[in-house]
């Protein structure tokens, strides 16, 4: 951890940080926005799969900087690989990006796998521009060539 960052966390999102996690959206790019779904979208596909859906909001100090949505009973994903988690949703909004707290983030997120004996950690994301794709590759995840609603899933081993 380097020492001129200040610690993140994650935090359930409830009725009083709903509307500022929401409002993460707006503070992307034209661009980023069509790579993730609106938070929005994201927390009630969550709210509509309460078996695989973990969500959290991601802070510093007190203000939410990002979003986090994991699948954490994953069904589709190839046996040896198992178990898995899967990284359904990441954001880091507008303001925050490119200081280091994205790989802080994904830090917190394989540390949850490691404690939880999960062996991968699956994400996909859009090839149309270089991120996020870049980001999760200079992170270490290695692209497993396959497509999956025409993103490129990518893993990580534990």
């Amino acid at each position: 951890m380097m020492s001129n960052h200040k610690q993140i966390e994650f935090k359930e999102v409830n009725n009083d940080n709903f509307r500022a996690v929401v409002k993460l959206t707006d503070t992307l790019s034209d661009m980023q926005k069509r790579c993730v779904a609106p938070n929005v979208v994201s927390i009630a596909q969550a709210y509509l799969n309460p078996e695989k859906a973990w969500v959290r909001a991601i802070y510093l100090d007190e203000t939410p900087i990002g979003f986090v949505m994991l699948n954490i009973n994953p069904d589709d994903i190839k046996d040896d690989d198992m178990p898995a988690l899967y990284v359904w949703r990441f954001m880091i909004g507008g303001a925050y990006q490119s200081k280091g707290y994205g790989k802080m983030a994904m830090d917190m997120i394989l540390e949850k796998a490691r404690k939880e004996s999960k062996k991968t950690v699956y994400l996909s994301c859009g090839m149309e521009y270089e991120m996020p794709y870049q980001f999760y590759m200079n992170y270490g995840f290695t692209d497993t060539k396959i497509m999956h609603d025409d993103e490129e899933v990518l893993k990580i081993y534990l």
